[in-house]
């Protein structure tokens, strides 16, 4: 047995817990959002700042952690992150929630409209690097600022497979996603010694609230069939991963992006022969 081996055993279990850290996810208030703040507060956020551009679904998120977990962790947060002035404001009001901190950033916000190339307006593009990319920029170096006070932090950006495989009539997210990945390889590097980690999860095809009403029986079935594990991706999937690379059991590992989509991109795309 080596040195290396006789080393001491540590507390798994621990390494996983988030006591007493403070923590802001946005896009809070559905879908991986809302499961992310359950994630964080059941291991154990001193808050979670439920940060979303819709009031109610702030509020009612905030409101069911503190139910759930029996204590007041949930602070509702409403606003428009693309925007400079609110991301401040986001920034300062959960440094207030926080006693001073924030230990983590879960950035949830993105969302794809299906334009062709050839039809595509500039609006559309314009919309989607805003909603994917620039938002996170903002939220990043915001949130990085303060960190840099109080001892480092972790950020979780939620990508895309889009980002890694083109998709048909999904250009502009896919190209937004892709930017943002390289984004937080960027923060990885510059922020690192600051004791600052950036990571990514990049999602396949997740049950949400907005894809499960968009979807019909049929291409549930056809997406189900399409992964190695026989069904889509749920919102807890995510959170899960989302809850693994903010905590401390990630604690040497930056600058990636996690793929969970049940295995798809493992396979070959034609089937069998």
């Amino acid at each position: 047995m080596t040195t290396a081996d006789r080393s001491e055993i540590p507390d798994y279990l621990d390494r996983l817990r988030l006591d007493g850290r403070h923590y802001v996810v946005a896009g809070a208030g559905q879908g991986m959002g809302r499961q992310t703040c359950h994630a964080l507060a059941q291991a154990g956020a001193a808050t979670v700042v439920c940060a979303d551009v819709d009031e109610a679904r702030a509020v009612e998120i905030a409101a069911e952690l503190d139910q759930a977990s029996g204590r007041h962790v949930g602070v509702a947060w409403v606003g428009d992150v693309t925007s400079r002035a609110e991301v401040r404001r986001l920034v300062d009001d959960s440094v207030v929630a926080g006693n001073g901190r924030i230990d983590g950033l879960v950035d949830i916000i993105g969302m794809a409209k299906w334009q062709s190339i050839l039809d595509m307006e500039d609006e559309t593009f314009d919309w989607e690097i805003d909603i994917c990319l620039r938002h996170a920029f903002l939220l990043s170096q915001e949130v990085a600022r303060r960190m840099l006070h109080t001892g480092g932090g972790a950020m979780v950006f939620i990508a895309s497979v889009s980002g890694l495989t083109a998709a048909p009539m999904h250009a502009a997210y896919g190209a937004a996603k892709a930017a943002l990945m390289a984004w937080v390889q960027s923060l990885a590097v510059e922020l690192g010694p600051h004791g600052i980690r950036a990571n990514a999860v990049a999602p396949g095809t997740v049950l949400t609230p907005r894809m499960d009403a968009a979807f019909t029986d049929a291409q549930r079935a056809a997406n189900a069939a399409n992964s190695p594990l026989g069904r889509m991706g749920a919102t807890a999937d995510i959170a899960a991963a989302a809850l693994f690379l903010i905590s401390d059991l990630a604690g040497y590992v930056t600058g990636r992006t996690l793929v969970v989509d049940g295995g798809v991109d493992a396979k070959f795309p034609y089937g069998t022969l």
